[in-house]
């Protein structure tokens, strides 16, 4: 019976089915077969076997360029910032490897300024400060735009420190290649430029859509960024943004100015108190030195026929190249000398697009206003503190936005080539900007008499009080004009009323007062410590001159003393300046264009120099200094000996009263005598400083002062005449001379 049971139950379990439990899968058969593998991609790039053997340059790890580059794009975070120091080590040890693997190192590298990892971009920046100053510029000009293309990609990065490491690579760029960054950057028309100036604004969240209604309804916000930038991170936003407005507006700037070098005097702020923009030209080519410096003098064989497409010259002649039957007009001729200013005749500009340009800038400027002073309030209380040290970040903060201010406010009011009239919106924030400074100036370090001195904050103190004084300048400038002036003066002879200028007598006073004290060498007012006068650096006094001359011309509109008391204190400067100094030459230039200025028709300011006064005085002995000043440059500054006889020269030939006078011409030749010969009393005749001068246009016109100064050879003249025949006769100009004594 039992048996029986069991069979049953074994013949039923052949055709039952197995019930399925919940959240059980499905039981494999068991026969099932598991097919399933597992497999790892394994990279041998040193034995693969489509690699033959080689003798390519390695690192210390024997990694070849090709794995350097392409350990760029592995996932893991060491081996990405291994294979950046491993180019660098590669490519010292080989340098010419540089020049044939250019653009693969160029697209490899770019795609790693967007990388997520903080180290590995620390490291790319390392390697761009070393590699772009060792490849040329041809070879890298080509590959800008795909650097600039990755790197304004960084700039819109949704993370914070991304974009801030994209403005630090602009920097480096902005160094080594800066035509290229700033290239279209005030034009509608896609450019590099333009895209990076909108990366800037869009980081600062300043940034507004440029439409073609110009200045025309409210600032848009364009910027996606809502992250407050601390205040690390802003100082380098606001930096590369100054260097980059700098060398933007410098090519305005220069192409102005493409007559006279980076070294010279600045001479911009004249060019306002001038008929036309020709005269000013031909004013400032007055007293530049040419026949010293190579680059500026320009030679070229006469010919009876000239080529068009050879010769360059300023001005496009149209009239002249027509043909002699044609008849011209009374407006053709009327508008004869607009084509050669760069004009048009309606009476817009060229197709240069310096409108435009100035357009953008009055843009620009107006969305940076409200970042400008904000930053400043922000930080104007911990720095300007009289009970702290300024800390380092904020007080270069304040520098960075005042020189971002200077260039923008110095391109809209101190540039006459544009005739636009500086619009009212312009002056007012510029006011609103000087307004919040003006309460501290002049700025002066904190602390106690005993505290240690910080050179390094008193230089960004006298830097900051500088371009205080530059802003306060463009205000003083602007108005009133110098025709108005003129032309009011002439029909009633009194002075007209004055124009707002937006600026107080107390910051006027305070900026007078600064001024006089820097050139006396004394300290500023409000200053704790006691200083020793310091002589002024060449780019300070440089930077000076527009708010000297902005000084001036407002005392002499408003018939101030001021005017007196600062020009004798420029003077005085002058003559104590050593002539070895570098300083000195802009010293010569600035004082002697001021005297020129009496002398030019075409001037149209209020400056009038009244000889008998004591500023008339002072100029007199300055004038009478200038022959020593010669003598104790020999031949080692032949810049400023061409200056001072290029100065002389144009006195005497526009018969300047000064020099008309027997009694001041007498000392001037007799003090110009041992220039070209020394009578010593136990050494007999010496050569002069004249003797040591290189066969030079330079002497010829040493010759044409002494030629000038001696129209008859009796009197004191003289005595000079036999210096200059004793010195010619040695130095062989002897023909030269004689022509000139002749004619």
């Amino acid at each position: 019976m039992p048996k029986s049971t069991k069979k049953k139950k074994d013949k039923a379990a052949d055709f039952s089915k197995a019930k399925l439990k919940l959240g059980k899968g499905k039981q494999l058969a068991n026969n099932a077969v598991d097919t399933s593998f597992k497999a790892r991609s394994i990279a041998l790039p040193s034995q693969s076997i489509a690699q033959g053997s080689s003798n390519a340059p390695t690192t210390k790890r024997r990694l070849t360029f090709e794995n350097l580059i392409s350990y760029l794009k592995h996932y893991n975070v060491s081996t990405r910032k291994d294979a950046i120091f491993g180019l660098r080590e590669l490519l010292e040890e080989n340098p010419h490897l540089l020049a044939d693997h250019l653009t693969a190192l160029v697209n490899g590298t770019v795609r790693v300024i967007g990388d997520e990892d903080a180290s590995v971009r620390k490291a790319l920046l390392g390697f761009f400060g070393w590699l772009l100053p060792r490849v040329p510029q041809s070879d890298l000009h080509p590959h800008a735009p795909i650097l600039l293309l990755f790197t304004t990609s960084a700039l819109t990065h949704i993370f914070p420190e991304i974009r801030i490491d994209a403005i630090r690579f602009l920097d480096i760029f902005l160094e080594h290649i800066p035509e290229i960054v700033i290239e279209g950057w005030a034009r509608d028309n896609s450019g590099h430029g333009r895209r990076v100036l909108q990366g800037y604004l869009g980081v600062l969240s300043a940034g507004t859509a440029y439409g073609h209604d110009g200045d025309s309804g409210p600032v848009k916000a364009t910027s996606t960024a809502s992250v407050i930038l601390s205040p690390g991170s802003k100082l380098v936003v606001l930096k590369s943004l100054a260097t980059f407005l700098n060398r933007a507006l410098a090519v305005k700037k220069q192409a102005s100015q493409s007559s006279s070098s980076s070294s010279s005097t600045p001479t911009r702020f004249f060019a306002s108190s001038f008929s036309s923009q020709s005269a000013f030209e031909t004013f400032d080519s007055l007293l530049r030195p040419t026949l010293t410096d190579p680059t500026k003098t320009a030679t070229r064989q006469w010919a009876e026929e000239t080529d068009p497409t050879e010769d360059d010259f300023v001005g496009a002649f149209t009239l002249a190249s027509s043909h002699i039957g044609d008849s011209w007009s009374l407006q053709d001729l009327t508008n004869v000398e607009l084509p050669i200013l760069g004009k048009d005749v309606d009476g817009g500009q060229s197709s240069t697009g310096v409108n435009a340009e100035y357009t953008h800038v009055l843009h620009l400027t107006k969305m940076l206003h409200a970042t400008l002073v904000s930053t400043l309030l922000d930080c104007a209380p911990a720095v300007f503190s009289p009970s702290s040290s300024p800390p380092e970040t904020e007080l270069n903060m304040i520098l960075t936005i005042s020189d971002i201010a200077r260039s923008l406010y110095g391109a809209l009011l101190q540039d006459a080539s544009t005739n636009v009239t500086p619009s009212y919106q312009v002056i007012e924030d510029l006011s609103s900007f000087l307004g919040h400074m003006s309460p501290y100036f002049p700025f002066v370090p904190s602390g106690s008499i005993l505290a240690k001195r910080d050179i390094k904050i008193e230089q960004a103190f006298q830097d900051l009080n500088i371009t205080y004084c530059e802003l306060t300048s463009l205000l003083l400038l602007v108005s009133p004009t110098p025709e108005h002036v003129s032309t009011s003066r002439s029909s009633n002879g009194k002075r007209p009323a004055s124009t707002p200028t937006h600026l107080t007598s107390l910051q006027v006073d305070r900026v007078h007062d600064y001024v006089v004290r820097l050139l006396r060498g004394e300290p500023p007012s409000g200053s704790v410590q006691a200083t020793l006068p310091r002589p002024i650096a060449p780019s300070v006094y440089s930077a000076l001159l527009p708010t000297i001359w902005a000084l001036i011309n407002h005392a002499a509109l408003e018939r101030s003393q001021d005017s007196e008391s600062l020009l004798v204190a420029v003077i005085e400067h002058a003559i104590k300046v050593s002539s070895t100094s570098a300083v000195k030459i802009h010293t010569l230039d600035f004082l002697g264009r001021l005297i020129l200025l009496n002398t030019t028709p075409e001037y149209r300011g209020p400056i009038r120099i009244e000889w008998d006064s004591e500023e008339g005085h002072k100029l007199s002995e300055w004038l009478l200094h200038l022959p020593k000043t010669v003598w104790e440059l020999g031949s080692n500054n032949q810049a400023s000996t061409e200056v001072i006889f290029r100065l002389l020269l144009r006195l005497r030939q526009r018969k300047f009263s000064l020099l008309c006078n027997e009694q001041t011409l007498g000392a001037i030749r007799s003090r110009l005598a041992p220039y070209f010969v020394i009578n010593h009393p136990s050494r007999g005749k010496l050569p002069g400083p004249f003797a040591k001068l290189p066969p030079s246009p330079l002497r010829r016109l040493a010759l044409d002062v002494g030629a000038s100064l001696c129209p008859t050879s009796d009197g004191d003249a003289a005595d000079l005449i036999a210096a200059i025949h004793e010195a010619v006769r040695d130095a062989g100009e002897g023909d030269y001379w004689v022509s000139v004594m002749r004619d």
